[in-house]
């Protein structure tokens, strides 16, 4: 049976038996501050968060005349961006849907911070203050991620799900450090870090990937992110 179709028969489960007990079937859970639901869409998360973060956003906007942008940009990364990028990489190809409950919040976020209009266009507000969209910020993690695990091979849980590809056609190859991508059957699958990370990590121009330093990669990257958005 297919992930899909095992997933839609559990979705009718409303209970299971264990030892004789029937346990009910919650339809989602939390774990390390991240709601899982059934389907693993991960819509009950975003929207927590969003919440969270819009109630932040709304004190906010209540004291920033009284802040300077510094002050109320600091406060924004705190109390929103924070709770944005926490855990953000299970957002990996998450619905568009989805990602735009949390690009709303970051847009508002970001109209706050530069006291503009609440109908003023987000994207050069984001540029200026140099905040990554939530789509990228998703893929910034997952290739920082990918880095530190390639460099030190820890977490092992991690590190088991990297393999540099062997062979290649592609003449790219032969300077960047290009990483195999296990061929999956669902979107779940394709959703997973055996497969994302790699994929991710994949996308990135040669002089991202040969950076032999955590913190030059991570200048190439946030700048190679950028340039996909205005490009």
């Amino acid at each position: 049976m297919g992930m899909t179709n095992q997933l839609l028969a559990a979705s009718h489960l409303t209970s299971l038996s264990v030892a004789g007990v029937d346990l009910p079937v919650a339809d989602s859970m939390k774990v390390l501050g991240v709601t899982l639901d059934r389907r693993l869409t991960f819509d009950n998360h975003v929207s927590a968060v969003a919440r969270s973060c819009n109630y932040h956003a709304r004190a906010i906007r209540h004291i920033c005349h009284l802040l300077t942008q510094d002050i109320a940009q600091t406060l924004a990364g705190s109390l929103i961006l924070s709770r944005i990028d926490y855990c953000n990489a299970v957002l990996y190809s998450a619905l568009s849907g989805t990602i735009q409950k949390l690009q709303r919040v970051q847009n508002n976020a970001a109209r706050i911070v530069s006291q503009a209009p609440r109908r003023s266009h987000a994207n050069s507000l984001l540029q200026e203050l140099h905040w990554l969209p939530v789509e990228q910020r998703t893929m910034y993690k997952l290739a920082v991620l990918t880095y530190k695990t390639r460099q030190t091979s820890v977490p092992e849980y991690l590190s088991r799900h990297i393999t540099t590809r062997s062979s290649t056609r592609s003449l790219r190859s032969s300077s960047a450090p290009l990483l195999q991508v296990p061929f999956r059957r669902t979107s779940f699958g394709k959703r997973s870090f055996s497969t994302a990370a790699p994929s991710v990590w994949n996308s990135m121009p040669t002089s991202v990937l040969n950076c032999d330093s955590l913190k030059l990669f991570k200048a190439r990257l946030k700048t190679h992110l950028f340039s996909s958005i205005s490009g």
